[in-house]
């Protein structure tokens, strides 16, 4: 892992675009490589810039971003990408994240916030507004109340430990900050995660998190 994280732009927005490469070469450890102003532009480009993160809109002419992020993430799995967007209902969200977007953030967010985004997912981390997780964590609060089907097995074998792991992975809690949350030892959450995800049979966070969601129970 470099010590600078290499970020690329895809936004149908010039002025915006252009404002975000100026904060972000303000910071040492972070190099804008390339922009664009559509997912169908963007992609070719990808292999020749080399970036670790994509900042990435929804909402864009030619190929929107969940389809993007559908494509990139088949193409080349070990990119991160981060959702920068005004769209803060459901739908997008939850097919954005499925897609296998790390970050989500509305476009109001603070360049401080934004900043933690990007060095957090480059670890490998996910990261979603505290506003759009509210919205997560409603449907984990619905869970107990639905009937349950064939394909909610799974997630009933977790243990309440496990459940209670799963909604702090889906505030992005990183496994230090759920220890510590949860006053247990690091290694204790790495060992549940790794449970959960033979459980759900899922192989990252992000698809353990939104495992529910995904099969809408």
């Amino acid at each position: 892992m470099s010590d600078t994280i290499r970020v690329f732009l895809c936004d149908d927005h010039t002025l915006f675009r252009q404002g975000i490469r100026k904060l972000l070469t303000l910071e040492n450890d972070i190099k804008v490589v390339g922009e664009a102003d559509n997912g169908l532009d963007m992609i070719p480009m990808l292999k020749k810039k080399g970036p670790d993160v994509i900042l990435l809109d929804i909402g864009m002419p030619k190929m929107d971003g969940v389809t993007a992020t559908y494509k990139v993430k088949k193409l080349m799995p070990h990119l991160e990408i981060i959702i920068l967007t005004v769209y803060e209902d459901e739908p997008h969200i939850f097919e954005a994240i499925k897609a296998g977007a790390k970050g989500y953030l509305l476009k109001d967010v603070s360049i401080d916030d934004l900043l933690k985004a990007i060095r957090r997912v480059y670890k490998g981390e996910a990261l979603i507004q505290p506003v759009i997780a509210a919205k997560v964590l409603k449907e984990f609060a619905m869970l107990d109340k639905r009937k349950i089907k064939e394909g909610d097995r799974f997630y009933n074998e977790l243990t309440e430990r496990e459940k209670e792991i799963l909604r702090l992975i889906a505030l992005g809690g990183a496994n230090k900050e759920i220890a510590k949350k949860l006053g247990i030892v690091e290694k204790t959450v790495k060992n549940h995660i790794s449970n959960i995800f033979q459980t759900l049979h899922v192989n990252n966070r992000t698809k353990a998190a939104l495992y529910v969601i995904d099969k809408k129970l």
